[in-house]
């Protein structure tokens, strides 16, 4: 059982995870975001991997990703860091990152030092299920890892089976067929959409995310889901509030 499964175990309504950037907003900053988020209760923490060309990111997120990238972290640093906060932080961790990332450091070490960081599952937007069938899901289950996949209002029905076939902790509900950041409120035509996901009686978690940003929006998504992913809207509150502000943002979506 990997540390999502456990998460579900205790508990299975109005989860709560924070996406965050490593090394932002300065270099150092990871670990004390972390325990931020941990002393907040959050239920797990998705670990963001800055990356130069982030596909499924929107503005917020990507701005991020260049300011992290500026203040010189690279891959070797995060690991670094996970491993500095692995023996005190209690809140699992999902990393959140793209494939080219791990192709570069190489698949084995990436996967190495996910595990060696006391992490057990990945989300990879951007990996083909033909790939995870042919390659990857042979290479994640000789580490005991576990990859998040993602759907979209344009997913069909027989993907979304297969994924769900595949899940080992959570499938990832894309709110919306766009990139990453807070949209406003949830519309009627998303609604319908998680109607639809949720009417097929998956056997798997389902989490929402993009979009969500908000104790309205969270609330919303939680009556279709089991729990909502907030990002972009926590990545601003960090540029314009500050580490320390971080209590108050969880405090006012809960």
């Amino acid at each position: 059982m990997n540390s999502i499964q456990k998460i579900f175990q205790e508990k299975d309504r109005n989860l709560l995870s924070i996406y965050f950037t490593c090394g932002y907003p300065e270099l150092n900053d990871t670990n004390t975001v972390i325990k931020a988020l941990e002393k907040n209760n959050v239920d797990f923490i998705e670990v963001g991997l800055p990356y130069s060309d982030p596909l499924a990111d929107g503005p917020t997120i990507q701005d991020s990703s260049q300011q992290a990238l500026k203040n010189g972290i690279n891959l070797d640093i995060v690991f670094k860091q996970l491993m500095d906060i692995k023996a005190t932080n209690k809140t699992p961790l999902v990393l959140m990152g793209y494939l080219n990332q791990m192709l570069k450091y190489g698949e084995d070490n990436f996967c190495q030092k996910v595990v060696a960081c006391g992490i057990d599952t990945l989300i990879i937007p951007d990996l083909p299920m033909v790939e995870f069938e042919n390659h990857y899901r042979a290479l994640f289950d000789k580490y005991g890892l576990t990859n998040v996949f993602l759907i979209t209002p344009h997913t069909s029905e027989d993907r979304i089976r297969k994924i769900d076939a595949y899940t080992n902790a959570f499938i990832y509900v894309v709110a919306s067929a766009s990139i990453t950041g807070a949209k406003g409120e949830i519309s009627p035509k998303q609604i319908a959409y998680f109607n639809r996901i949720k009417a097929l009686n998956l056997q798997s978690k389902l989490i929402i995310g993009f979009g969500i940003s908000d104790k309205t929006t969270f609330t919303t998504a939680c009556s279709y889901a089991n729990g909502a992913i907030i990002g972009s809207a926590f990545i601003k509150n960090l540029k314009t509030n500050g580490i320390n502000a971080i209590g108050n943002f969880i405090s006012s979506v809960r």
